[in-house]
């Protein structure tokens, strides 16, 4: 029962020694979702 809890627990993002550390699932996410706006964006530029 406690394995199930820690597994739906959310992780906060960590600051320490003037660095930002977030968790793989966060960081994965985030780029997943800058390399669709830079695919849009390059297709916008491309057409206009």
């Amino acid at each position: 029962m406690e394995k199930q809890q820690n597994q739906n627990q959310v992780k906060k993002p960590m600051f320490k020694d003037g660095k930002l550390f977030f968790t793989k699932e966060t960081e994965r996410r985030f780029f997943f979702f800058m390399t669709l706006i830079m695919l849009a964006s390059g297709a916008v530029i491309k057409l206009f």
